[in-house]
């Protein structure tokens, strides 16, 4: 087995979303405490993604949902007052999230050996934003716009590695989240854990994997010199 393709999960392991967040809640919503609020948004970001998981409604992208969750929260906070246009620069700061430091130079090692895809949650407008401000190259954007559902549905994964046209062991899913490997690996995907233990900022983050993985890695570019690339 040799690899040939890797596909990435996006927040949380090419991009620091905690900080992102905080930062542009703090400029926009004076008084507020970013990383706290960063936090309860996040926490509602796998439930906001459940009705559309069981078929209970169509597809939305990520945009949709976190705006919803956003206005839940801010009413939760006493904000509900906060403007729509605050409101929608607060769901634009998904598309201006820094990526974690090693991760450009790594992923431009990377491309010189594999083919590379995000495999994320993200829609296509969000992830061309990421990658356009990191600097990032991707030869496909796959993940929930591409397949209609949100990860970790089986189809996601089959769909990628369908999309790229390799054997599913010949593709790596690469993710700093435990669970998102193993559902990739259900489907047959190698998988390399990205150690991000800020992630979460003063909760933390995954050390090291918590399933069988193919590649453990303290960063992507510890992944990208154990690739050889």
């Amino acid at each position: 087995m040799a690899i040939r393709a890797l596909v990435f999960d996006t927040f949380g392991t090419l991009v620091d979303w905690r900080s992102g967040v905080a930062r542009e809640a703090e400029r926009l919503i004076p008084g507020l405490d970013g990383g706290a609020f960063a936090d309860a948004w996040r926490a509602r970001y796998q439930p906001s993604m459940e009705a559309v998981r069981s078929g209970k409604r169509p597809f939305v992208d990520l945009d949709t949902l976190q705006a919803e969750s956003l206005d839940g929260l801010l009413a939760d906070l006493g904000r509900a007052d906060a403007g729509t246009a605050v409101k929608r620069e607060l769901v634009l700061a998904w598309h201006r999230l820094d990526a974690w430091p090693e991760v450009p130079a790594a992923m431009a090692d990377l491309r010189k050996a594999f083919v590379l895809a995000p495999l994320s949650n993200g829609h296509v407008r969000l992830i061309v934003a990421l990658a356009r401000r990191n600097g990032l190259v991707f030869d496909a954007v796959l993940g929930a716009e591409f397949s209609r559902d949100y990860k970790p549905k089986p189809a996601l994964y089959r769909d990628a590695v369908a999309a790229l046209g390799f054997c599913a062991d010949e593709t790596l899913m690469v993710a700093a989240h435990s669970d998102d490997l193993a559902a990739a690996a259900g489907e047959g995907l190698s998988t390399a854990h990205v150690a991000r233990p800020s992630e979460n900022g003063p909760a933390g983050g995954e050390t090291g994997p918590a399933v069988a993985v193919t590649f453990a890695a303290r960063d992507l570019a510890d992944l990208a010199r154990q690739l050889g690339a």
